[in-house]
């Protein structure tokens, strides 16, 4: 009997090793490649994957991290006022950019149940201090968690626990922004 416990452990801590990543933006991610070899793969993040390399951050989120995107999809990007991502590309505001972006970087490797853990152990909210500088609030509504930014925006992970060589992505759909 304790052989079968034991085996049928084994082999559900295999199959979970070895599970397959969702797909982002209709592309396979890989757990092998680092967040930017896969953000560039999603046709949802092409806003921004060149969001990134106009900061220069692209070589940053290639490092051993680990590193916890949450990364706002295109859809994100275009529900902010008009000319906004324009205008955050320009050479002129890559300060206020890499702000932007650092913000949606947490320094660790936190997986979704990682997080709801931290939220249910807060009683209800966690707060927790980005790679930017930003104190964003997380919680969780009807089964999904959220995140509220330092000017009271709202942002839900639609795609969780996207694993990586370097960390964890998870898709978000609205864009997070800092103190201003």
């Amino acid at each position: 009997m304790k052989f079968r416990i034991a085996t049928a452990i084994l082999a559900l801590s295999t199959v979970a090793a070895f599970a397959e990543n969702p797909k982002v933006g209709g592309a396979e991610m890989f757990a092998d490649k680092n967040i930017v070899e896969n953000a560039m793969n999603s046709a949802d993040h092409t806003t921004l994957v060149a969001a990134v390399k106009a900061a220069g951050l692209a070589e940053t989120l290639q490092e051993t991290g680990p590193f916890t995107v949450l990364a706002p999809t295109n859809e994100a990007f275009a529900k902010l006022p008009a000319g906004t991502v324009e205008n955050l590309l320009k050479p002129e505001n890559k300060e206020t950019l890499v702000k932007i972006l650092t913000c949606h970087v947490i320094p660790a490797n936190a997986m979704a149940s990682d997080i709801v853990g931290m939220i249910e152990a807060d009683g209800g909210k966690h707060k927790v201090e980005t790679v930017g500088g930003c104190e964003f609030t997380l919680m969780t509504k009807d089964g999904k968690v959220m995140i509220e930014d330092e000017q009271g925006n709202v942002a839900t992970v639609t795609i969780a626990d996207v694993k990586q060589s370097n960390g964890v992505i998870h898709v978000i759909d609205t864009v997070l922004m800092p103190k201003m």
